[in-house]
């Protein structure tokens, strides 16, 4: 009888020790799965969390209400007790600045970083210095080179590029004389319009490209290069406008000019989208959402969290066209006369958006 007891004992110990070493490895493998849901994330980093965010410039306006939309995303947070401060720099369209700046960020040690980037490369070092100090990194609108971050936020810029040229090449039957206007020079979300553009353009010869000029995306001097444009060039059939406040620019250039309007793409400004209706433009328009920034600080904590977030996260872009464009108008007194008028988000939205891989 003592035998058979300390039979069924041993067994039990030897299943208890089983189940012990089982339970341990899940733990374990558990543990690994949640240090490894999101990239650069490791440390004792526990709520309420800091984030910095290192902003490239603050002057425009696009700019500021994606600020807006950050700021606001993060008094959301506060409420849930998930984030504590927000650390806000301007490196004023200096690139340099920027990295002085995500470095004082390190050295803080907040708990992520978001980021647009003023330089696609210059910003490598500092950022993949980050991850390796296990801040989270969320970088979106203007992206860098690196994949030494928790995550990257955009529409395809490419597909942004590539749209408004076949829709240029509709409305002119593939043949006519345009002019490219493109954001700053080296800003990845300008450059990659722009080569999205490319085999469009290359694949209908008959559309010639007259010339082409690179401005910051504000109305003012949008509006200063195409005066100079229109001076040199009587003869102009369309202007393939990548960026909103350059459209704007471009429509008052022709109004001023006493010229008349021409086909003209571009994005969801306020001013470009008013134009377009009181002028009868015949215009084309997508989005890249302010709302983006707010998205980029609500993956970052959710990656605090230990949540599983993707590397990249591609938003749609909608199209503005004459079916469109009046529900976007019946909202424009919400945002600033030199703004963008952007589409509703919650986090309903976001989670829809962190699902689709």
């Amino acid at each position: 009888m003592k035998n058979f007891e300390n039979g069924i004992s041993a067994s039990l110990r030897r299943r208890l020790l089983a189940g012990a070493a089982a339970a341990a490895a899940l733990l374990v493998f558990s543990a690994g799965t949640a240090s490894a849901a999101a990239n650069c994330i490791k440390g004792d980093r526990k709520a309420p969390y800091t984030i910095g965010w290192a902003n490239i410039y603050s002057v425009p306006t696009w700019m500021k209400q994606t600020e807006g939309t950050i700021t606001a995303e993060v008094e959301e947070l506060k409420k849930a007790g998930l984030v504590k401060d927000l650390m806000i720099t301007d490196a004023q369209g200096n690139a340099q600045t920027q990295i002085q700046h995500i470095q004082s960020m390190i050295d803080a040690n907040v708990d992520a970083i978001v980021v647009i980037a003023g330089s696609s490369n210059a910003l490598d070092r500092v950022i993949s210095d980050a991850c390796d100090k296990g801040i989270a990194v969320v970088n979106f609108d203007s992206l860098v080179n690196t994949d030494k971050v928790t995550a990257k936020i955009n529409t395809d810029s490419n597909e942004w590029g590539a749209t408004a040229a076949k829709w240029m090449v509709s409305q002119l039957g593939g043949k006519g004389k345009i002019i490219i206007m493109n954001g700053p020079a080296g800003i990845s979300v300008s450059d990659d319009r722009r080569k999205g553009a490319q085999p469009v353009l290359d694949a209908n010869p008959g559309l010639q490209v007259i010339t082409e000029t690179n401005t910051e995306y504000n109305v003012a001097p949008a509006q200063e290069a195409m005066t100079s444009l229109l001076f040199a060039n009587p003869e102009i059939d369309g202007v393939l406008s990548l960026g909103g406040a350059l459209s704007a620019g471009s429509v008052l250039a022709f109004e001023r000019q006493g010229r008349d309007q021409v086909p003209t793409t571009g994005e969801n400004a306020r001013q470009f989208l008013e134009l377009w209706k009181e002028k009868g433009l015949k215009g084309w328009a997508t989005m890249q959402p302010n709302w983006l920034g707010a998205l980029s600080v609500y993956i970052a904590v959710q990656a605090l969290e230990g949540k599983d977030v993707p590397a990249f996260v591609k938003v749609p872009l909608p199209v503005i066209d004459d079916s469109t464009i009046g529900s976007y108008l019946a909202r424009a007194d919400k945002f600033p006369a030199d703004g963008y008028i952007y589409s509703d988000y919650d986090k309903a939205l976001f989670d829809k958006l962190l699902a689709t891989k």
